[in-house]
């Protein structure tokens, strides 16, 4: 993947104020669709046979739907969806979210120093070294209402990192019902963070060639996650 590949998180129609690179696997979704659009999914889908088709695209749009009205109360800048095999062949979702929460007037870095002296390794937040600046993870398992109407599990990871240029800091979520390949999905999460940069991977480039990225670079980082 190359610094093409990065994908903007954009806080301005005219320039990014940060980037970030998405494993595979994953698909970039509209974060603000329209009421037409989706009502058009939902058409298409009931159009789809019945049985395990239709049943998996029904599974996908309702997570998709769900993650959209959570971003009206979120800065979300970002969502991807991905979709993978578990051990047994099944497939298994998992959504990627990044937002912002802004904090202007204050450091964000003491912001989040602050939190992980509050909390600790045993209340799972742990920091994290990253090339976009130092952050902190944390991670838990909460139940959501399925709509079997049943309590599920879902494991939640997120990585925070501190924005000095705008005062805010940017979290990288990751979400998926796979409990038990919580390991698994921490390495993609932390994979998708050590891509983070708030330069642009072009002009850090200098627009030559890109087959051999810089040593420690964000750049080589997002090449040995994701290929």
């Amino acid at each position: 993947m190359t610094a093409q590949d990065f994908s903007g998180g954009l806080q301005a129609p005219e320039r990014p104020a940060f980037w970030y690179g998405l494993p595979h696997g994953y698909r970039q979704l509209d974060i603000r669709p329209t009421v037409e659009g989706l009502e058009e999914v939902a058409r298409q889908i009931l159009q789809l046979p019945e049985g395990g088709p239709r049943e998996q695209a029904d599974k996908v749009f309702r997570m998709y739907a769900g993650v959209v009205a959570m971003f009206a109360e979120q800065q979300v800048q970002g969502c991807a969806m991905g979709m993978h095999p578990d051990d047994n062949g099944e497939l298994v979702l998992s959504a990627i979210v990044v937002s912002t929460v802004g904090m202007p007037g204050t450091n964000p870095k003491a912001v989040l120093a602050a939190m992980l002296a509050e909390g600790g390794v045993g209340d799972g937040v742990q920091p994290v070294e990253l090339p976009a600046g130092p952050g902190y993870l944390t991670e838990f398992v909460r139940e959501e209402m399925a709509p079997s109407g049943e309590n599920e599990p879902l494991w939640q990871g997120m990585v925070a990192v501190a924005d000095t240029q705008t005062s805010s800091v940017v979290a990288v979520q990751l979400v998926t019902g796979a409990v038990a390949l919580a390991d698994d999905y921490r390495s993609i999460l932390l994979g998708v963070a050590r891509t983070l940069s708030f330069t642009d991977p072009e002009l850090a480039s200098g627009g030559g060639d890109l087959a051999s990225p810089a040593s420690g670079s964000v750049e080589e980082a997002m090449r040995g996650d994701f290929g």
